[in-house]
């Protein structure tokens, strides 16, 4: 008796969810809009150095759940680690990203920037201290493939933004060369 009436309500869900699509035009894919793309530049693998040219870390981004985030793996040269998931907020349209580590929650969002960079607003929360700081993070696609990706954040005792980090990423080679 339950089996039935679970297959029932799924059957009524299925006809209710199909009522009123062509059958003939397939649904467009979840995530593929020009938008859902606009932070594809940040994919791959990376070795990230800071503005002098010292080795900061390595970051692998990739494409994740049908294109639908964007997830990020870091290890600095220290050996911390931090992981984020970014994607286009079907609530709000703006991208997102959630950036959680030992050391800090970020939680920002935006979107691409005029000159074409990706740059997004939000609070940086620390993980001990209960401190919390307005916060912004900016990628910027370079000529050369390189990305520069800025943070700021602001200090209210001196009432000014201020660098957080400046990485310059470039692309692993792929294996063999």
């Amino acid at each position: 008796m339950y089996r039935s009436f679970v297959s029932s309500v799924i059957l009524g869900l299925l006809c209710e969810a199909s009522a009123g699509t062509d059958p003939q035009t397939p649904p467009t894919p979840a995530c593929s809009s020009n938008a859902h793309h606009d932070f594809d530049f940040w994919l791959g693998e990376w070795i990230v150095s800071d503005t002098d040219g010292n080795l900061a870390g390595e970051n692998s981004i990739s494409a994740e759940e049908g294109g639908c985030v964007l997830v990020e793996r870091w290890t600095s040269v220290s050996g911390g680690t931090g992981q984020s998931y970014n994607f286009l907020d079907p609530a709000t349209g703006k991208w997102r990203q959630l950036w959680i580590s030992k050391g800090a929650a970020i939680d920002y969002s935006g979107g691409l920037t005029e000159a074409g960079s990706m740059r997004l607003e939000g609070e940086i929360a620390y993980q001990t201290g209960g401190v919390k700081a307005p916060f912004t993070g900016e990628w910027t696609l370079s000529a050369d493939g390189s990305v520069t990706q800025h943070f700021e954040q602001y200090n209210s005792k001196t009432d000014a933004w201020e660098d957080w980090f400046t990485g310059v990423y470039v692309r692993k080679a792929p294996p063999g060369e």
